[in-house]
């Protein structure tokens, strides 16, 4: 599954629309990041178990946004982009979200027709 965040693939045209994918995540902060957290406020730096918590949302977003374009028929999605949005005061959403297409390498008609 080829997916890229522009409007074409490169070498590639699109053959067919499948329509708008998308996947997305809830999950909640983890007390002990959060403790973590307010000592980095101190000192300063990165906050990692928010980075790897932010990192496992889009892997599982994304994955779930390449399932429903399988299911599809699609080999590709473009315009792929993320959003976040806050549930509630412990949790957020990450989403992933794309145009399904079918894509085929240029030339392909004139090879089919040769």
């Amino acid at each position: 599954m080829i997916v890229v965040n522009t409007e074409t693939v490169p070498g590639y045209e699109i053959v067919a629309l499948k329509g708008l994918v998308q996947g997305n995540t809830v999950r909640a902060k983890h007390a002990g990041r959060d403790i973590a957290a307010g000592f980095k406020n101190l000192v300063g730096g990165e906050i990692k178990g928010y980075t790897e918590l932010l990192t496992e949302s889009r892997r599982e977003a994304t994955s779930r946004m390449m399932q429903q374009a399988e299911q599809l028929g699609a080999n590709a999605i473009v315009n792929v982009r993320f959003s976040t949005s806050a549930i509630t005061s412990g949790a957020s959403e990450m989403m992933a979200y794309g145009t399904a297409v079918l894509v085929a390498r240029e030339g392909w008609r004139n090879r089919e027709q040769a």
